[in-house]
């Protein structure tokens, strides 16, 4: 069986971590799985990728996400394959349109529990068309797939739901090594992982840090994005330069979420919170904020906070470096709840959506 899997890039982000995780462990099993990007910049995703043997089709080496001209070069690619996969909002649309008289089957994976498009009337109406085209359509969790029921609003294609959560590895997540060489010795090391974009709200996270004391605490961000420049210069002006690092793009995460003490997602919304199970399965108390997706994550596990609340959020990172016995509790509570996310679980849910006919 041959398999596309079409995504706007492949910058650090749950969705992309997905479909790496998804085209490589299928591989594996013998499908033909490759990867088809509307921007084909060359990051640590790109690479992985690479050197699984899959092929990459890139439609443009920009950040062009809204190229109609897309549809006619998805339509050239899109005859090879049997189950063409799509993610995000313009591959959805565009595989969609592509796929009128080819008859291929078609299959998406929603990410999240809300975005902005769902807030425009007409944008609903070209929804509900590109929906009704998909033969499953595959939410992340529980609460996607309800928000999205209640915005298609039992419209036919509302009965294709399913819900698969997603997954992770969590054996490499326990067994990496801790990064050392990065490591301060005499610092808290406070992590989030996340694409630099408005969802994730970093700036939250940055303001909890000027709350700490001075000198404990060291801030690690990895990812990168359209907001990540803009959240350097905050930075820049309201930290200390020691006090805060900018990652960028990162291929040893496991090892860096091992040298890390507290793990962090300050969202304003998310589908699931892959972050977060990472966080946990590297045995690091999580503190999130307390929206769907993240809240069915980490609840009676770790740590949640109510989104934007820079004073509340501090006091969570504080009582956890102050009170040792608080925070392995919280670790260990952590670790048990990533068994519930190990990847063999969702690879075999999106097999049985590949082989159904």
């Amino acid at each position: 069986m041959r398999v596309l899997q079409i995504i706007t890039s492949l910058m650090i982000g749950g969705a992309e971590h997905l479909v790496v995780q998804i085209t490589q462990m299928l591989r594996n099993q013998g499908y033909e799985v490759d990867v088809c990007l509307l921007d084909g910049e060359e990051t640590t995703f790109y690479r992985e990728l690479e050197l699984s043997g899959c092929i990459i089709y890139s439609l443009s080496k920009k950040r062009c996400f809204y190229n109609p001209g897309f549809i006619l070069k998805l339509r050239r690619i899109m005859k090879g394959y049997d189950v063409i996969h799509t993610h995000n909002s313009s591959p959805q649309l565009f595989a969609a349109i592509a796929n009128i008289g080819l008859r291929k089957r078609l299959v998406t994976t929603e990410h999240n529990t809300d975005n902005r498009k769902r807030k425009n009337p007409l944008l609903r109406v070209i929804d509900r068309w590109m929906y009704e085209r998909y033969e499953k359509i595959i939410c992340i969790s529980p609460k996607t797939e309800e928000r999205l029921r209640i915005y298609l609003n039992n419209n036919k294609s509302s009965f294709r739901l399913i819900t698969i959560s997603n997954g992770i590895d969590v054996a490499s997540f326990q067994k990496a090594q801790v990064a050392y060489d990065i490591c301060p010795a005499d610092k808290i090391v406070i992590t989030m992982v996340g694409a630099f974009r408005a969802q994730k709200d970093h700036k939250t996270l940055i303001d909890a840090m000027n709350r700490l004391p001075r000198d404990k605490f060291q801030l690690w961000l990895i990812g990168d994005g359209d907001l990540r420049d803009k959240m350097q210069d905050y930075a820049n002006r309201t930290l200390q330069k020691k006090d805060i690092i900018f990652w960028g793009n990162r291929a040893d995460i496991p090892q860096m979420l091992k040298a890390s003490n507290i793990v962090v997602l300050s969202s304003h919304w998310e589908g699931f919170g892959l972050a977060a199970v990472e966080g946990m399965a590297a045995g690091k108390p999580v503190i999130a904020s307390d929206v769907d997706g993240l809240r069915e994550v980490v609840k009676d596990a770790g740590l949640l906070f109510h989104p934007g609340d820079v004073g509340e959020l501090a006091s969570l990172i504080m009582h956890l470096s102050k009170d040792a016995s608080f925070y392995e509790q919280t670790a260990m509570q952590c670790r048990k709840r990533a068994f519930n996310y190990d990847i063999s679980k969702m690879i075999e849910g999106y097999k049985n959506v590949y082989e159904q006919k």
